[in-house]
Parts: structure tokens; C-alpha cells; sequence
């Protein structure tokens, strides 16, 4: 007996849920990865920033002022994205490698939508790149003082208190040495540092390190 399916979903969609399905994704980007968020839909943290793969976000104006997004965006830009940020998102919808684009799914359960159709990330794609010139970049001065410091900034820290030199923090975190010392010049403006050792102390005061001392 042959049976025939009602509404098959079309070839290149796949419904996935977004807790572990949109980590796993972003894992497998290995060239570019951009986004647009209304903050309502799909999105990926500094955790998820990848050593040697382009990532661009574009965020609501908004987001600047909110202090829990606000310290989001700023551990995204000192994970190494470029942020930036419009009046109204247009859409939600992550592109990795060009080739994959996520959209949220259904809300209720929190899945999102897998798609390889080259007509979806195309139109993506290009109103991404239609509105990036128009979008504010976030700069190091938007940054919210209170932002804490990421997990691998912590870590960076830590291996420099230590006495390591940049080259073994870099080989320690997977990142490249210029990136270790733009995260740090980066941290000593924002605890106004003038140098690694004062950064040292201040991130301490602040409590930015209790965890990794503890």
C-alpha cells in the first residue's frame, strides 16, 4: 500500500529545536556568519564566536539603552563581531557560510527553522547587506561600563596574570596573538587602565575575576 503524504515540507527545510540545534549550526561555520535580531528571534552569544570566521550582527537602536542587551551586544563586539545597529530590524534570521539560513520556527516550543533554499538565504542575504551600510557601528565608547567580561576574556586574564606571554594565551584560547591584544587594549578602555597590571586590579575590584579565582 503506498502512502501519500499530506503537505510535505519543501526540500532544504528542516525544523530543528533551537537549545543545542543553533549551537551545533554555528559550529560548522567556517567563513561568515550574520545576523539580524529583533531581539525576539534567533541569535548566538560570544561562546559561539568561532577564530578565523567573519561574523556581522545588526541589532534595534534600542538595544544600546537596555542594559542586559546592551552588555550582550558589548561582549559580542569584544568577542571579535561587528555590531551594528538600525532603528527596525526587518527580519530575524541568522546565514551561515552563506548557505544556511535560520529563522525562528514556533515560538511556543522555541524551535527554529532550517533552510537551504538558495531562494531564502539569497533574499537574506541581500537585505542584510542592503541595510549594513546604513547601520551604526557600536564603538568601544557605547559599551556599558558594567559589561562583564566573557569567559574567555576571564581566561585571557588569568593566563597574563600568570605571566604567560601573548603568543602562549593565544595558542591556549585558539585565537590569534592580535586578537588577544585588541581584547586587551579593549578591556584597559573600558576600566580606564593605563596599563595591563592596572587592568588587572580593576577587573578584580570589579569582581570580574572571582570565578576563575575561586
Amino acid at each position: 500500500m503506498t502512502v501519500t503524504m499530506l503537505n510535505p515540507p519543501p526540500t532544504g527545510y528542516q525544523q530543528i529545536p533551537a537549545h543545542g540545534g543553533l549551537a551545533e549550526l554555528l559550529a560548522s561555520a567556517e567563513d561568515e556568519v550574520i545576523t539580524m535580531s529583533s531581539l525576539a528571534g534567533p541569535t548566538f552569544g560570544p561562546r559561539e564566536v568561532k577564530h578565523g570566521v567573519r561574523y556581522r550582527a545588526i541589532f534595534p537602536d534600542h538595544a544600546r539603552t537596555t542594559p542586559t542587551v546592551g552588555r550582550h551586544l558589548g561582549a559580542l563586539s569584544l568577542a571579535g563581531v561587528a555590531v551594528r545597529t538600525i532603528p527596525q530590524v526587518p527580519m530575524n534570521a541568522i546565514v551561515i557560510d552563506r548557505s544556511v539560513a535560520v529563522l525562528p520556527a514556533d515560538t511556543t516550543n522555541g524551535s527554529i527553522a532550517v533552510l537551504r533554499l538558495t531562494s531564502v538565504v539569497v533574499t537574506a542575504l541581500e537585505l542584510f547587506e542592503r541595510i549594513w551600510p546604513d547601520a551604526v557601528p557600536l564603538a568601544d565608547r557605547d559599551l556599558p561600563d558594567e559589561a562583564d567580561l566573557s569567559l574567555r576574556e576571564q581566561e585571557m586574564l588569568r593566563l597574563l596574570a600568570l605571566g604567560a606571554t601573548d603568543e602562549v594565551a593565544a595558542a591556549h584560547l585558539n585565537i590569534s596573538v592580535r586578537t588577544v591584544r585588541r581584547m586587551v587594549a579593549q578591556i584597559m578602555n573600558r576600566l580606564g587602565a593605563r596599563s595591563r597590571f592596572q587592568a588587572g586590579v580593576k577587573a578584580a575590584d570589579r569582581g570580574w575575576l572571582l570565578e576563575r579565582a575561586s
